[in-house]
C-alpha cells in the first residue's frame, strides 16, 4: 500500500493517479508493491533527518530508507519540497515533473538501482525516463 503523508502545506496533485503509476513501475521491474510511505517536507525538516541517519549536514530533495524483503518493495521516502521546487527551477523543467521524476527515483533504489558511480547514474535515469513516458497526467 502506497501511502503520502506531508509536513508542510503541499498536497500531491492526483494522488490515486501516482500510487498507479507507482504500482505499475515497481510490477515491471519484477518486483510487488509492499507498504510504501511518501512524506513531502522542506528542507529544515529533511536536513535534520539527513543529520540524525546519515551524519550529512547538507540540503538535499531526497531521502529513502529501504525495507525491501525479497521482492517486495517496502520503505519511506522523504521529499523536500523546497528542494524539488529549486531544481525545477534550476533545471528549467516543470515542478511536477521533477517532483514525479524525485518520487520515482527513491522507488527504483528500492528496485536495487544504485546511483554511487556514474555508470549507476546513467542507468536509473534512463530507468526515470522510462518511468515518466508512462505517467499518464495532465
Amino acid at each position: 500500500m502506497i501511502n503520502f503523508f506531508s509536513e508542510t502545506d503541499f498536497d500531491l496533485s492526483r494522488p490515486d493517479d501516482i500510487k498507479k503509476w507507482i504500482s505499475s513501475i515497481i510490477s515491471s521491474e519484477g518486483y510487488e508493491e509492499g507498504d510504501i510511505t511518501f512524506v513531502f517536507c522542506d528542507d529544515p525538516y529533511l536536513n535534520k533527518i539527513n543529520v540524525k541517519f546519515l551524519g550529512h549536514d547538507t540540503l538535499t530533495d531526497i531521502i529513502s530508507f529501504d525495507d525491501t524483503i525479497g521482492k517486495q518493495v517496502r520503505g519511506e521516502v522523504y521529499i523536500s519540497i523546497d528542494r524539488v521546487r529549486e531544481n525545477a527551477r534550476d533545471y528549467e523543467v516543470d515542478f511536477r515533473d521533477e517532483l514525479h521524476r524525485v518520487m520515482i527515483h527513491g522507488i527504483l533504489h528500492f528496485c536495487k538501482y544504485n546511483d554511487k558511480t556514474s555508470v549507476e547514474s546513467r542507468l536509473i535515469r534512463r530507468r526515470e525516463n522510462l518511468a515518466l513516458l508512462k505517467l499518464k497526467i495532465t
